[in-house]
C-alpha cells in the first residue's frame, strides 16, 4: 500500500503544482489513499520530496532524486534559482536562500557530496553547511561559486 502510495505522490506532484502538504493529502483522498497530514509528512521525507518556485512567488513540490538525476542542470537550476549569499563562520558556511527555497538548495548542493560537507541543516531561508575544519568551508564556498558562474 505504501508504495502504491509513493508512487501516487510522485504522480501528482509531477502533474500538479501542490504547494502544501494539505492540498497533497486531499489530492491523495481524492485519488482514494485515506490519508493523515501525519502520513503525507512522513511520505515527504521518506521520498526526500523538496519545494522549488514555480514563476518567482509559488512553489511546488518536487523530486530532487541523485540516483535520477545525478549532477545534471537540475541541481545547478535549483542551486541557482533559490541562492542569494553565503559566508563562512569557522568551519561552517552559512547560505541565504529566496524565502521557502532553503530545504531544495540543500538538497541540490548535498547530491553534490563535496568531502569538505560533514552535514547540513536547512531552514526556510538559511542553511548551516558543517566542514570537517575552516579551510574545508572556505573550499565549499569556493566550489559553491564555481557552481553558481556555470
Amino acid at each position: 500500500m505504501k508504495a502504491q502510495r509513493h508512487k501516487k505522490i510522485i504522480e501528482l506532484i509531477e502533474n500538479n503544482n501542490i504547494e502544501t502538504q494539505e492540498e497533497l493529502a486531499a489530492a491523495l483522498q481524492d485519488a482514494g489513499y485515506n490519508v493523515t497530514q501525519a502520513t503525507v509528512s512522513r511520505d515527504i521525507r521518506e521520498l526526500k520530496l523538496t519545494k522549488t518556485t514555480t514563476d518567482g512567488k509559488n512553489q511546488k513540490y518536487v523530486v530532487l532524486n541523485p540516483a535520477e538525476f545525478g549532477m545534471g542542470d537540475k541541481y545547478i537550476n535549483v542551486l541557482k534559482e533559490g541562492f542569494l549569499s553565503m559566508d563562512t563562520a569557522k568551519n561552517l558556511l552559512v547560505v541565504k536562500t529566496v524565502s521557502g527555497m532553503a530545504m531544495a538548495v540543500c538538497a541540490a548542493i548535498d547530491a553534490f557530496s563535496f568531502d569538505e560537507e560533514v552535514g547540513s541543516i536547512a531552514g526556510d531561508d538559511t542553511i548551516m553547511l558543517a566542514a570537517r575544519d575552516d579551510a574545508g568551508a572556505e573550499s565549499l564556498m569556493d566550489k559553491i561559486n564555481k557552481i553558481l558562474k556555470k
